[in-house]
């Protein structure tokens, strides 16, 4: 048994997962703007689970220093060089593992496909947009740390990130409505072609055979998922090759799963604690 934690910018989920990854329960709680509100609020809900676990896998939507588990920027929440492995270790005794959320999302859904990708670009289209890069079905150590939400367009005369554009936040702002309820093909259309462009510019250096969307807008994949295929054919360079985009298997739970995954490859890898 693990136990994974799901730091969300406005909620943090913790779930006790079991040998296969699937969560036995689940617990909420609103992610408090101090850190040290968050430490202690996390600590009581730990403290009320009773499933024996071994190993705690955190998700963190952040910049982490992968030498001593700490992290350095947090991209929704105001926190900054908070030593979060260290305080966990403290709170529950238990050995912690920590990686960035669109990684471990990407992590879970890339390794979901049957035959296994290559490289799989996963692509968390949420309050932001975040990114991870799956080689082998392993998170790649070399793009560990990328950012393709914060790729710059030049966007109605202003130098914007992709995710100031293209996020769910951003549709909100823009059209009036959640991409649940949104259903103009107009607008989708626009909103494809934004997405195309961020995918296409990716493609071109990381030549992934598959793109995955995620996120809560990742759910709406049908809504949007014609017009997207026609941008990409469209603008994609001729010596790059069109890649495949499809919808994760699980959007909403996949960051919980990649928790579960990368704690199977790290017992996988001969660890024992």
């Amino acid at each position: 048994m693990i136990l994974a934690i799901d730091i969300g910018g406005t909620k943090t989920l913790v779930a006790p997962c079991d040998n296969n990854g699937k969560p036995v329960s689940e617990h909420k709680f609103p992610t408090p703007q101090s850190y040290d509100k968050f430490k202690k609020e996390l600590a009581a809900v730990i403290a009320t689970i009773t499933t024996d676990y071994s190993l705690l896998v955190v998700a963190a939507p952040g910049k982490i220093n992968r030498k001593d588990g700490s992290v350095i920027r947090f991209g929704n929440l105001p926190w900054q060089n908070v030593p979060l492995k260290e305080d966990l270790h403290k709170i529950t005794g238990k050995t912690v593992l920590i990686d960035n959320d669109a990684n471990l999302a990407g992590l879970s859904e890339a390794n979901r496909i049957k035959p296994l990708p290559h490289i799989a670009l996963y692509i968390t289209i949420s309050t932001g947009i975040g990114t991870g890069i799956i080689k082998d079905g392993v998170i790649d150590p070399d793009f560990a740390d990328s950012e393709g939400g914060a790729m710059l367009f030049e966007h109605d005369g202003q130098l914007l990130r992709w995710e100031q554009i293209e996020s769910g936040k951003a549709i909100v702002a823009q059209y009036g409505k959640r991409a649940s309820d949104l259903n103009s093909k107009a607008a989708w259309n626009d909103i494809a072609r934004w997405f195309a462009i961020g995918i296409v510019n990716l493609a071109t250096v990381l030549e992934p055979d598959v793109v995955i969307i995620g996120g809560g807008v990742g759910t709406h994949f049908n809504k949007y998922q014609s017009y997207l295929n026609k941008h990409i054919a469209t603008i994609t360079p001729k010596l790059v090759d069109v890649p495949k985009v499809v919808a994760a298997q699980a959007p909403e739970e996949a960051v919980i799963y990649g928790c579960a995954e990368l704690a199977k490859q790290y017992y996988a890898a001969g660890n024992n604690t």
